[in-house]
């Protein structure tokens, strides 16, 4: 396969972003809740609870355990996948390396909103990364292999293999307090992971009636090289047939098409609704 240059300003693109997605969770991490002692889930999790009994570096002991994950996940993502994944993990663990070096004492004093602001800006970064083909190694492997065979939310696997790790960390702390942030840490990266996450992969349904939805999906067809369905539909007022234009689109559409239909027939009547997921065509594969 012959390698273009649009491909490899795509793929250095890409990487820029996984790079500033993987430095606000280091950033979330080493300044605002490892100098609390307070953990999360994930490898980084369990490397926190062993950088706190032990004093090893959490970039050595993150590298190690992805680089296990890595091995084990050849397979069943693939090498390309695992590449990626290793460049990823280098990245981490060298942006771990200097956050534990840079921020030795926490930026806010206040613990409970370090936590919060930890907390966010690691599930910031690590949907960040994700987004844009990267992943913060660990757990996210995991998650990705899951999802591979089922429809279910990155959040969710993490908050299941989390629970034991977080546990965990109260018979190295014996901290109860700590150990509470550590479960508010994980209750926020859950929430703020899956907004960040699904906030890319947003689609829209418009439900439009118009007198002009012939020329309204025509436009679509050739400006936006989507599809649109005609439904029929009758009305209950005025007792007559008319054709009602469905159109699924991505976030990034939403805008043009709402301007589309405006710009045809401004006094249409039009419904658009988020949708939980979508699967076909130029969207998400359903798995079952």
């Amino acid at each position: 396969m012959k390698i273009t240059w649009k491909d490899i300003l795509r793929e250095a693109k890409n990487y820029f972003f996984i790079t500033i997605g993987l430095a606000i969770f280091v950033l979330g991490w080493s300044a605002f809740m490892t100098p609390f002692e307070v953990t999360g889930g994930g490898v980084a999790g369990i490397a926190s609870i062993l950088y706190f009994a032990t004093k090893i570096p959490i970039g050595l002991t993150t590298f190690v355990l992805n680089a296990i994950l890595i091995a084990i996940a050849w397979k069943i993502l693939g090498p390309k996948f695992c590449i990626n994944s290793l460049i990823c993990t280098i990245i981490l663990s060298i942006f771990f390396y200097i956050g534990q070096r840079v921020f030795t004492h926490p930026i806010v004093d206040d613990m409970f909103m370090s936590v919060i602001i930890g907390a966010s800006l690691g599930a910031l970064g690590a949907g960040i990364s994700i987004n844009w083909g990267g992943n913060t190694g660990g757990l996210d492997i995991i998650a990705l292999m899951i999802g591979k065979y089922r429809n279910i939310s990155y959040g969710k696997v993490n908050m299941m293999c989390n629970l034991l790790i977080v546990g965990s960390s109260f018979f190295i702390l014996h901290d109860v307090q700590k150990l509470v942030y550590s479960f508010v840490v994980l209750f926020v990266s859950m929430l703020v992971a899956d907004t960040v996450i699904d906030g890319f992969h947003q689609t829209y349904q418009f439900m439009v009636f118009s007198k002009k939805n012939e020329e309204i999906a025509r436009r679509i067809n050739e400006e936006l090289h989507r599809g649109a369905s005609f439904l029929k539909g009758y009305g209950s007022y005025d007792r007559q047939e008319n054709d009602v234009l469905l159109i699924i689109t991505h976030r990034s559409d939403k805008v043009r098409v709402t301007r589309i239909i405006k710009e045809i027939d401004s006094s249409a009547f039009v419904t658009v609704t988020k949708t939980a997921s979508v699967f076909g065509k130029n969207f998400d594969t359903l798995r079952l």
